[in-house]
């Protein structure tokens, strides 16, 4: 029987084609084998919040689809830095995300002289989870005891005893700081700026009545408003919210045109995650979110789901800076 012979050249080209068929002919091949240990998606807030509640919807949904836990992990600090330069500095292997938001990718850089990391070149966007508006509440027993019936009492109040209220945040740079800052000076109010670290805790103290008003996310605050426990003057967002709709916005009820202070959250990775990771990760949130269960529960909570592509989420982080670069500025809000 005649066997054919190759030349040592020959087999080196058939070993080479055959080995990039491999790595190239199928998907699956190509395709990484994460995860396989644990995902760890960093909230760089306290709990109870909106961050934290949008990755407490989403962290099942993914320990579903890819057969893994995804631990939420929450490290509150520096309105939000702490956490985001913990995850900026993770290895981009996909097993550390951050639930980062307008603050962290949006106003930190305009408003902290020395940042930890670059909210654009140190992280790889995966998709933007959901939209939400602010909403300015005021503890309902003070808001009585005041005579505070809508942003317009509050203003009057305000400017015939300055100084009276505590403005109670969930941490320097977030824009629920950054919306009352917003009002402060498009109505010459004066209101005491009390940081905390997390939405959780400055509702306790709102509730409790230590505080007495803030411009909270509409999901951490709506349970404390369906309870009577806080009362809603309006929201931030150019537009009422569903969840609330008879509820004005700032600009009608205080007659401020322009006013406009939502938020927002997204996934995201260290720089340099592979491709493959952040696409299937970006797909399997979408499909998570267009769900009927998960959407109409956050629709309720007054979060509007995104799901949006890796590359239209970083267009939104690149236009968010700007936008908010100019509010600070105007504003003059600093970091306390």
């Amino acid at each position: 029987m005649h066997r054919l012979s190759l030349s040592p050249r020959r087999k080196a080209l058939v070993l080479f084609a055959s080995l990039a068929a491999m790595s190239l002919g199928t998907p699956a091949l190509a395709q990484s084998a994460w995860p396989t240990k644990p995902v760890r998606i960093v909230v760089p807030f306290a709990p109870g919040g909106t961050t934290d509640i949008l990755a407490r919807a989403v962290a099942p949904e993914l320990s579903k689809a890819f057969g893994q836990q995804f631990i939420v992990d929450n490290r509150g600090g520096a309105g939000g830095n702490v956490g985001a330069d913990i995850v900026a500095k993770a290895p981009a292997d996909g097993y550390t995300l951050l639930m980062g938001t307008v603050g962290t990718h949006g106003i930190n850089k305009a408003l902290y002289d020395k940042m930890p990391f670059d909210p654009q070149k140190d992280f790889a966007p995966i998709t933007l989870v959901a939209g939400v508006p602010n909403v300015m509440v005021m503890n309902t027993e003070r808001a009585k005891a005041l005579g505070i019936n809508s942003v317009a009492d509050f203003i009057r109040v305000a400017k015939a005893k300055p100084g009276q209220f505590n403005m109670a945040s969930s941490g320097n740079g977030t824009s629920i700081h950054l919306a009352g800052e917003l009002f402060k000076t498009m109505t010459g109010t004066f209101m005491t700026h009390i940081p905390y670290r997390g939405s959780g805790p400055a509702l306790m103290d709102m509730v409790a009545g230590n505080m007495d008003v803030m411009f909270d996310n509409l999901p951490s605050s709506m349970p404390q408003i369906k309870a009577g426990k806080l009362k809603a003057l309006a929201v931030t967002s150019a537009q009422r919210s569903a969840a609330l709709p008879d509820v004005p916005t700032i600009e009608e009820a205080g007659n401020l045109k322009g006013f406009e202070a939502s938020s927002w959250f997204g996934l995201l990775a260290p720089a340099g995650t592979p491709p493959d990771i952040v696409n299937r990760i970006q797909q399997e949130v979408a499909k998570a979110l267009n769900t009927p269960a998960i959407k109409e529960k956050l629709l309720a909570q007054g979060a509007v789901p995104s799901g949006n592509t890796p590359e239209q989420f970083a267009k939104v982080i690149d236009s968010e800076i700007r936008k908010w670069a100019q509010v600070v500025k105007a504003s003059g809000a600093r970091v306390d």
